[in-house]
């Protein structure tokens, strides 16, 4: 569940707390059965239904609440997560519970531009609908270059910036049942592969970027963004493999040889090669057609797109 933040965005007279107070609206354990997360207080659990409907509406009387549909399951493999039913009421809300599907997020053929189109005369269904796509790519990561493009329109979507929703919308009826899938047998090795479309968008060519990581063959954290990318430390006994296809990249991050054309990323790449020469991070070159993170920074053909899902191995388990 997530609490409606719209406050955010507004002038505030209330006080605002960074971290929870002491005294919070979170009822006791004793009373609903929950216990703490071990890292995170933030976070309860449990495996009584009755205990969990209790707390929820305990929360929506207390905040203004959002229900993001996550569902969880397990088996001797490991656990297995979806959004059935949030994606189901989406498509309802849209008007597509009965849409013709198809097999890839984005046509291939689709440029979106700023001013291409006639306006919508409200926007207000647009925005709600790209809203709740933005939750979806919580575990629909499959969908995440496409509601990265378009989420840009959201100020003043036009026509073909509409087409392109309904699109991701009736891909998304098609793949109903696919869940993110966490192995039980999965290794804690980390790994990262990163990638970049060039000058892709065709209104300021401003390069997509793509990133992934893996633990073992689980899937943790990915990104779809047209912008620079925060780094966060990440604490591993072992060095991250990080997988690029531009040996070029590979080999400024080794050579501490400097000339006109890397001025303006010198500093980025002393970053790197810090943490190269420590250990924390080792550079592996891998192959365009290869290159799994493609998903994130580009359209693709049905063929070339399927070819991506499959790299993602068991993410995508159908469920039975």
């Amino acid at each position: 569940m997530d609490v409606k933040n719209a406050f955010l965005n507004d002038d505030l007279t209330e006080e605002v707390y960074m971290q929870p107070p002491l005294s919070s609206f979170v009822p006791s354990n004793k009373v609903y059965k929950f216990r703490r997360a071990l890292y995170d207080d933030m976070i309860i659990t449990g495996d009584d239904p009755t205990s969990i409907y209790s707390l929820q509406q305990f929360l929506c009387h207390q905040f203004e609440m959002k229900d993001l549909g996550l569902e969880i399951s397990q088996d001797s493999s490991g656990y297995f997560l979806t959004q059935v039913k949030y994606t189901s009421d989406l498509l309802a809300r849209a008007g597509l519970t009965d849409c013709k599907t198809v097999t890839t997020h984005v046509d291939p053929q689709t440029c979106l531009t700023p001013l291409e189109g006639s306006l919508l005369s409200d926007a207000t269904k647009y925005c709600q609908l790209v809203g709740s796509l933005v939750y979806l790519t919580v575990i629909c990561l499959d969908i995440a270059y496409a509601v990265h493009i378009v989420s840009q329109f959201m100020a003043n979507p036009r026509s073909p910036h509409y087409d392109a929703l309904i699109h991701i919308l009736c891909y998304l009826k098609g793949t109903l049942f696919h869940s993110l899938h966490y192995s039980a047998q999965s290794s804690l090795q980390l790994h990262a592969i990163s990638d970049a479309d060039w000058a892709g968008d065709p209104t300021d060519r401003r390069f997509t970027t793509g990133f992934c990581f893996f633990l073992g063959t689980s899937f943790i954290a990915w990104r779809s963004k047209k912008q620079t990318l925060v780094a966060r430390s990440i604490f591993h006994s072992s060095a991250t493999n990080l997988y690029c296809d531009n040996q070029s990249a590979i080999q400024i991050a080794h050579n501490d040889v400097f000339h006109d054309r890397t001025e303006h990323i010198k500093i980025n790449c002393h970053f790197i090669r810090q943490h190269v020469t420590q250990g924390t991070v080792r550079l592996l070159f891998v192959t365009s057609t290869e290159q799994t993170v493609d998903l994130f920074t580009k359209a693709h053909l049905p063929g070339r797109f399927s070819d991506l899902l499959a790299k993602l191995k068991l993410l995508f388990a159908l469920l039975a």
